[in-house]
């Protein structure tokens, strides 16, 4: 693809990957054959090679409406299109340039501004989000059934193993996650203490950036990712293995520090090694196959379960299908999905700013989820457990609490533990 950037981006870091990226597409179209929101709408615009020709215009310096951020705000960078493209269009690069530019020359009206504002600063508030939702507990039992379905019921995280082993990983708490299902990052801290392994956290650390990001709050974001490397550091040096993050979202986010800050003079290398260090849970269970302690994990008996990778995991994070064999030997019986490759449209604060959309991509993904007759559905991030939750009829939980050597998970109809 031809291009011809305005000059004010010519020469910069942003509209030179920009103008890398687009002269990667050759029109295909294959990614809109995979796209979630091109199959709900139908438009050109709502999908992959749409918003490039939307972004490309954009950047050449053509009139910018609310009418192209709309079309961008509907993406859910789920990355699925990087998956298709033949090409290897890193379109979720490109997007982000996009959104900071739209934002720039079709500024939102005041109403969209505050409430993406309110939005960022109470999910990034452990206390604010942690009291927000003990109040709708309380309250759950008043309100209608469809709304008690997105209230998420109090998951007991039980004792957690002391720090005791040599070996020893960094693991990320997150910003809403200690809330919402504090059981998973307990259960990881048990699964990795019976294979030998201590997680350990920096209390000051919460969100990893990546709502921030999503909120194309750009700069906000990177200077989160400049203090939660900051608060890592010192972990780093004294010899942390490696950072371990349970929500493939916040994993994905973070292993793109090294790009997100790779200009910045005082924090490039620090960010590039922190990308280096990070992995999900599944690629240090991988590494540790031949620990004797990884067969004593699996369950006494093997359930029937529904998988669902996040696209941060399959897509992002290029681990597909990893867990799911990972599951198989340890003696689960992972029921059949169909088109397993598509989002569940959470995509962090996606089913927030755009509910009508992100409702519809759930009710396909909980009817392919649940078509297997599954005794209980697993995912790999927090987002998308609330988000299926609110809509099945299984319990959703993290994969890893299957895994829980201190307390097995009874599989159970429902979304009540």
């Amino acid at each position: 693809m031809q291009t011809n950037l305005i000059a004010e981006l010519q020469n910069t870091p942003h509209g030179l990957e920009a103008e890398r990226i687009l002269r990667a597409c050759v029109h295909c179209g294959f990614c809109n054959a995979t796209c979630p929101t091109y199959q709900l709408t139908g438009n050109e615009d709502d999908g992959p090679r749409g918003r490039i020709y939307l972004m490309k215009q954009m950047l050449e310096g053509a009139p910018v409406t609310a009418t192209t951020r709309n079309h961008l705000d509907r993406c859910l960078t789920c990355l699925n299109c990087e998956t298709t493209c033949p090409s290897g269009v890193e379109y979720g690069k490109l997007v982000d340039i996009g959104r900071k530019e739209v934002e720039t020359r079709a500024p939102r009206a005041l109403g969209e501004r505050l409430h993406r504002a309110v939005l960022r600063h109470g999910l990034l508030s452990p206390r604010l989000f942690g009291l927000a939702l003990a109040t709708a507990r309380v309250f759950r039992p008043l309100l209608p059934a469809a709304w008690q379905k997105t209230i998420p019921s109090p998951r007991p995280k039980g004792k957690t193993p002391a720090p005791n082993h040599a070996r020893k990983m960094i693991v990320l708490e997150g910003c809403v996650q200690p809330s919402l299902s504090p059981d998973i990052n307990a259960a990881a801290r048990r699964v990795f203490d019976a294979l030998g392994i201590s997680l350990i956290s920096a209390p000051s650390v919460g969100c990893c950036g990546a709502i921030e990001q999503h909120l194309n709050a750009q700069e906000a974001a990177h200077n989160t990712i400049r203090r939660t490397i900051d608060a890592w550091w010192p972990l780093v040096e004294a010899g942390a293995e490696a950072i371990v993050i349970t929500a493939s979202g916040c994993g994905l986010q973070v292993k793109d520090y090294g790009h997100l800050l790779e200009h910045d003079p005082r924090y490039a290398s620090k960010a590039a090694k922190i990308s280096a260090l990070t992995r999900d849970p599944i690629e240090v269970l991988i590494a540790e196959a031949d620990n004797p302690q990884l067969a004593e994990l699996k369950p006494r008996h093997a359930r029937r379960i529904a998988f669902h990778p996040p696209c941060t995991l399959q897509h992002g994070q290029k681990l597909k299908g990893k867990t799911e064999r990972l599951l198989k030997t340890l003696g689960f019986e992972l029921t059949p999905v169909p088109n397993a490759h598509l989002c569940c449209g959470s995509a962090g604060t996606y089913s927030i700013l755009q509910p009508q959309l992100a409702a519809q991509l759930k009710t396909q993904k909980v009817t392919a989820l649940e078509s297997g007759e599954p005794e209980l559905i697993a995912t790999a991030n927090i987002g998308c457990q609330t988000h299926l939750e609110s809509g099945s009829t299984r319990r959703v939980v993290h994969w890893l609490t299957l895994l829980d050597p201190a307390a097995p998970l009874a599989a159970t109809h429902g979304s009540t533990p």
